[in-house]
């Protein structure tokens, strides 16, 4: 009779996740106290007392009172810093090594997604860090060595780049009841190693792009073996992150695009989504009006690389010395889909086959259909995906992407191994 071995224990939370809410929950305090006076401010100057020196700050007693509220807070933040400071070290002693739990991940992905630009700029500890992965670990181990298995790696490698506020845990999803991954049923038809990206998903996708480049150029040095294809799977965001990472590959003169042979997009909003477009309409409202202006500070917590998604930024230029929160015609610089490279779209749309043609141009309820397949009014900026290598999935949502088997069974006959080279290129 054999005996089970049980899973490894993991963790909802760390001492480390602790240190760092608390952190958060300081500086939340003195936003809300910035917006309070703002609000406070912006009452008295219609009353014809403003403070010409600081518009946005009260002044007198109120003045007073106010920088009591950020001394104070300061205070008794850095005094629950410096003991959990203190605490960390032991705590992650008893802790050991368990690794967070599917729950805590989603967690840390959605908050990076939200407001992973500010915590990468403070440092703290919930910043999602970009790492390879295979089997579900880092590729790479703490002294930089592969930790997978030498006899275990092929010639060919599948990468998957999930979308914003997710990560690589989440390509493993259910329809009906049975789990399903495409990149494991991809995988092992293409005889592929299967490797999946984890990033945060807040910072600006020309930086995630830059920073795959380099992992992609290491990647190739260290494999056991000669690497010969790369394939990639990309959900939503990924794709658009995996489109500037080909081109920061080759603007920096990156061997990897070489052994780049096939970029499969789900859902990729290539010319932007209409959500952070509304987004950014309610930020122009907010500022219109001296009140409601101090409140356009919690509109504008959303992360750099949901603002990104406006129009879909590529590039540093995109964005570099821009107000990101201001309302901008659409200005990027256009990219055409990778040279040499077998591409492909899936889109997804909430209305049937036979729905009105306005209910498809919803799309899967996130990205619209046009954007998804690289169309655009703009002869310019179109991207042109061959007409085989497009496929839309009728009645599939933006997350159904994942789990659909008709969008699996279109994923095998495009990447089956046997016909991978006679595949349409872009």
């Amino acid at each position: 009779m054999t005996q089970r071995t049980s899973p490894p224990k993991t963790k909802h939370l760390r001492a480390s996740d602790v240190r760092a809410v608390a952190n958060l929950a300081t500086q939340a305090v003195h936003s809300v106290a910035r917006v309070t006076e703002g609000v406070h401010q912006s009452v008295w100057a219609q009353l014809g007392m403003r403070n010409r020196a600081q518009p946005e700050r009260t002044q007198g007693l109120t003045a007073w009172v106010y920088k009591a509220i950020h001394g104070l807070t300061f205070a008794v933040g850095k005094g629950i810093d410096s003991v959990l400071a203190r605490l960390q070290p032991h705590l992650e002693r008893l802790e050991g090594s368990a690794p967070g739990s599917p729950e805590r991940e989603a967690v840390l992905a959605a908050l990076n997604g939200v407001m992973g630009d500010h915590l990468h700029q403070t440092q703290s500890p919930l910043a999602t860090p970009m790492q390879l992965r295979v089997n579900g670990q880092p590729l790479w181990n703490t002294d930089a060595k592969l930790s997978v298995d030498p006899a275990q790696v092929r010639p060919r490698v599948l990468l998957l780049v999930h979308g914003l506020c997710m990560n690589d845990l989440q390509w493993t999803t259910k329809h009906e009841g049975q789990v399903v991954n495409h990149g494991e049923t991809l995988a092992q038809a293409l005889g592929c190693t299967l490797l999946t990206l984890r990033y945060n998903t807040g910072l600006h996708i020309s930086s995630n792009g830059q920073a795959l480049a380099l992992l992609l150029e290491q990647l190739l040095a260290d494999w056991p073996l000669p690497l010969q294809e790369i394939h990639v799977l990309a959900h939503s965001m990924g794709g658009l992150v995996m489109r500037s990472s080909v081109h920061a590959a080759a603007q920096t003169h990156k061997r990897w695009p070489q052994q780049l042979k096939t970029i499969v997009f789900l859902g990729t909003p290539h010319h932007g989504a209409p959500l952070e477009r509304a987004g950014n309409r309610v930020d122009v409202i907010l500022a219109s009006t001296p009140t409601t202006a101090p409140f356009s500070r919690l509109a504008q917590l959303r992360s750099s690389g949901i603002t990104d998604l406006r129009y879909g930024l590529l590039l540093d230029e995109d964005w570099a010395g821009r107000d990101r929160f201001r309302r901008a015609p659409d200005h990027r610089t256009t990219l055409p889909l990778p040279e040499g490279v077998a591409c492909y779209a899936v889109a997804g749309t909430v209305a049937g086959k036979r729905g009105l043609l306005a209910e498809r141009l919803v799309g899967d309820g996130l990205v619209p259909l046009h954007s998804a397949l690289g169309q655009h009014d703009d002869a310019a900026r179109c991207l042109h995906f061959a007409k085989t290598s497009t496929f839309i999935a009728y009645r599939t949502n933006h997350m159904a992407l994942l789990s659909s088997p008709e969008v699996g069974a279109q994923l095998l006959a495009w990447l089956d191994a046997r016909d991978n080279s006679a595949a349409p290129t872009s």
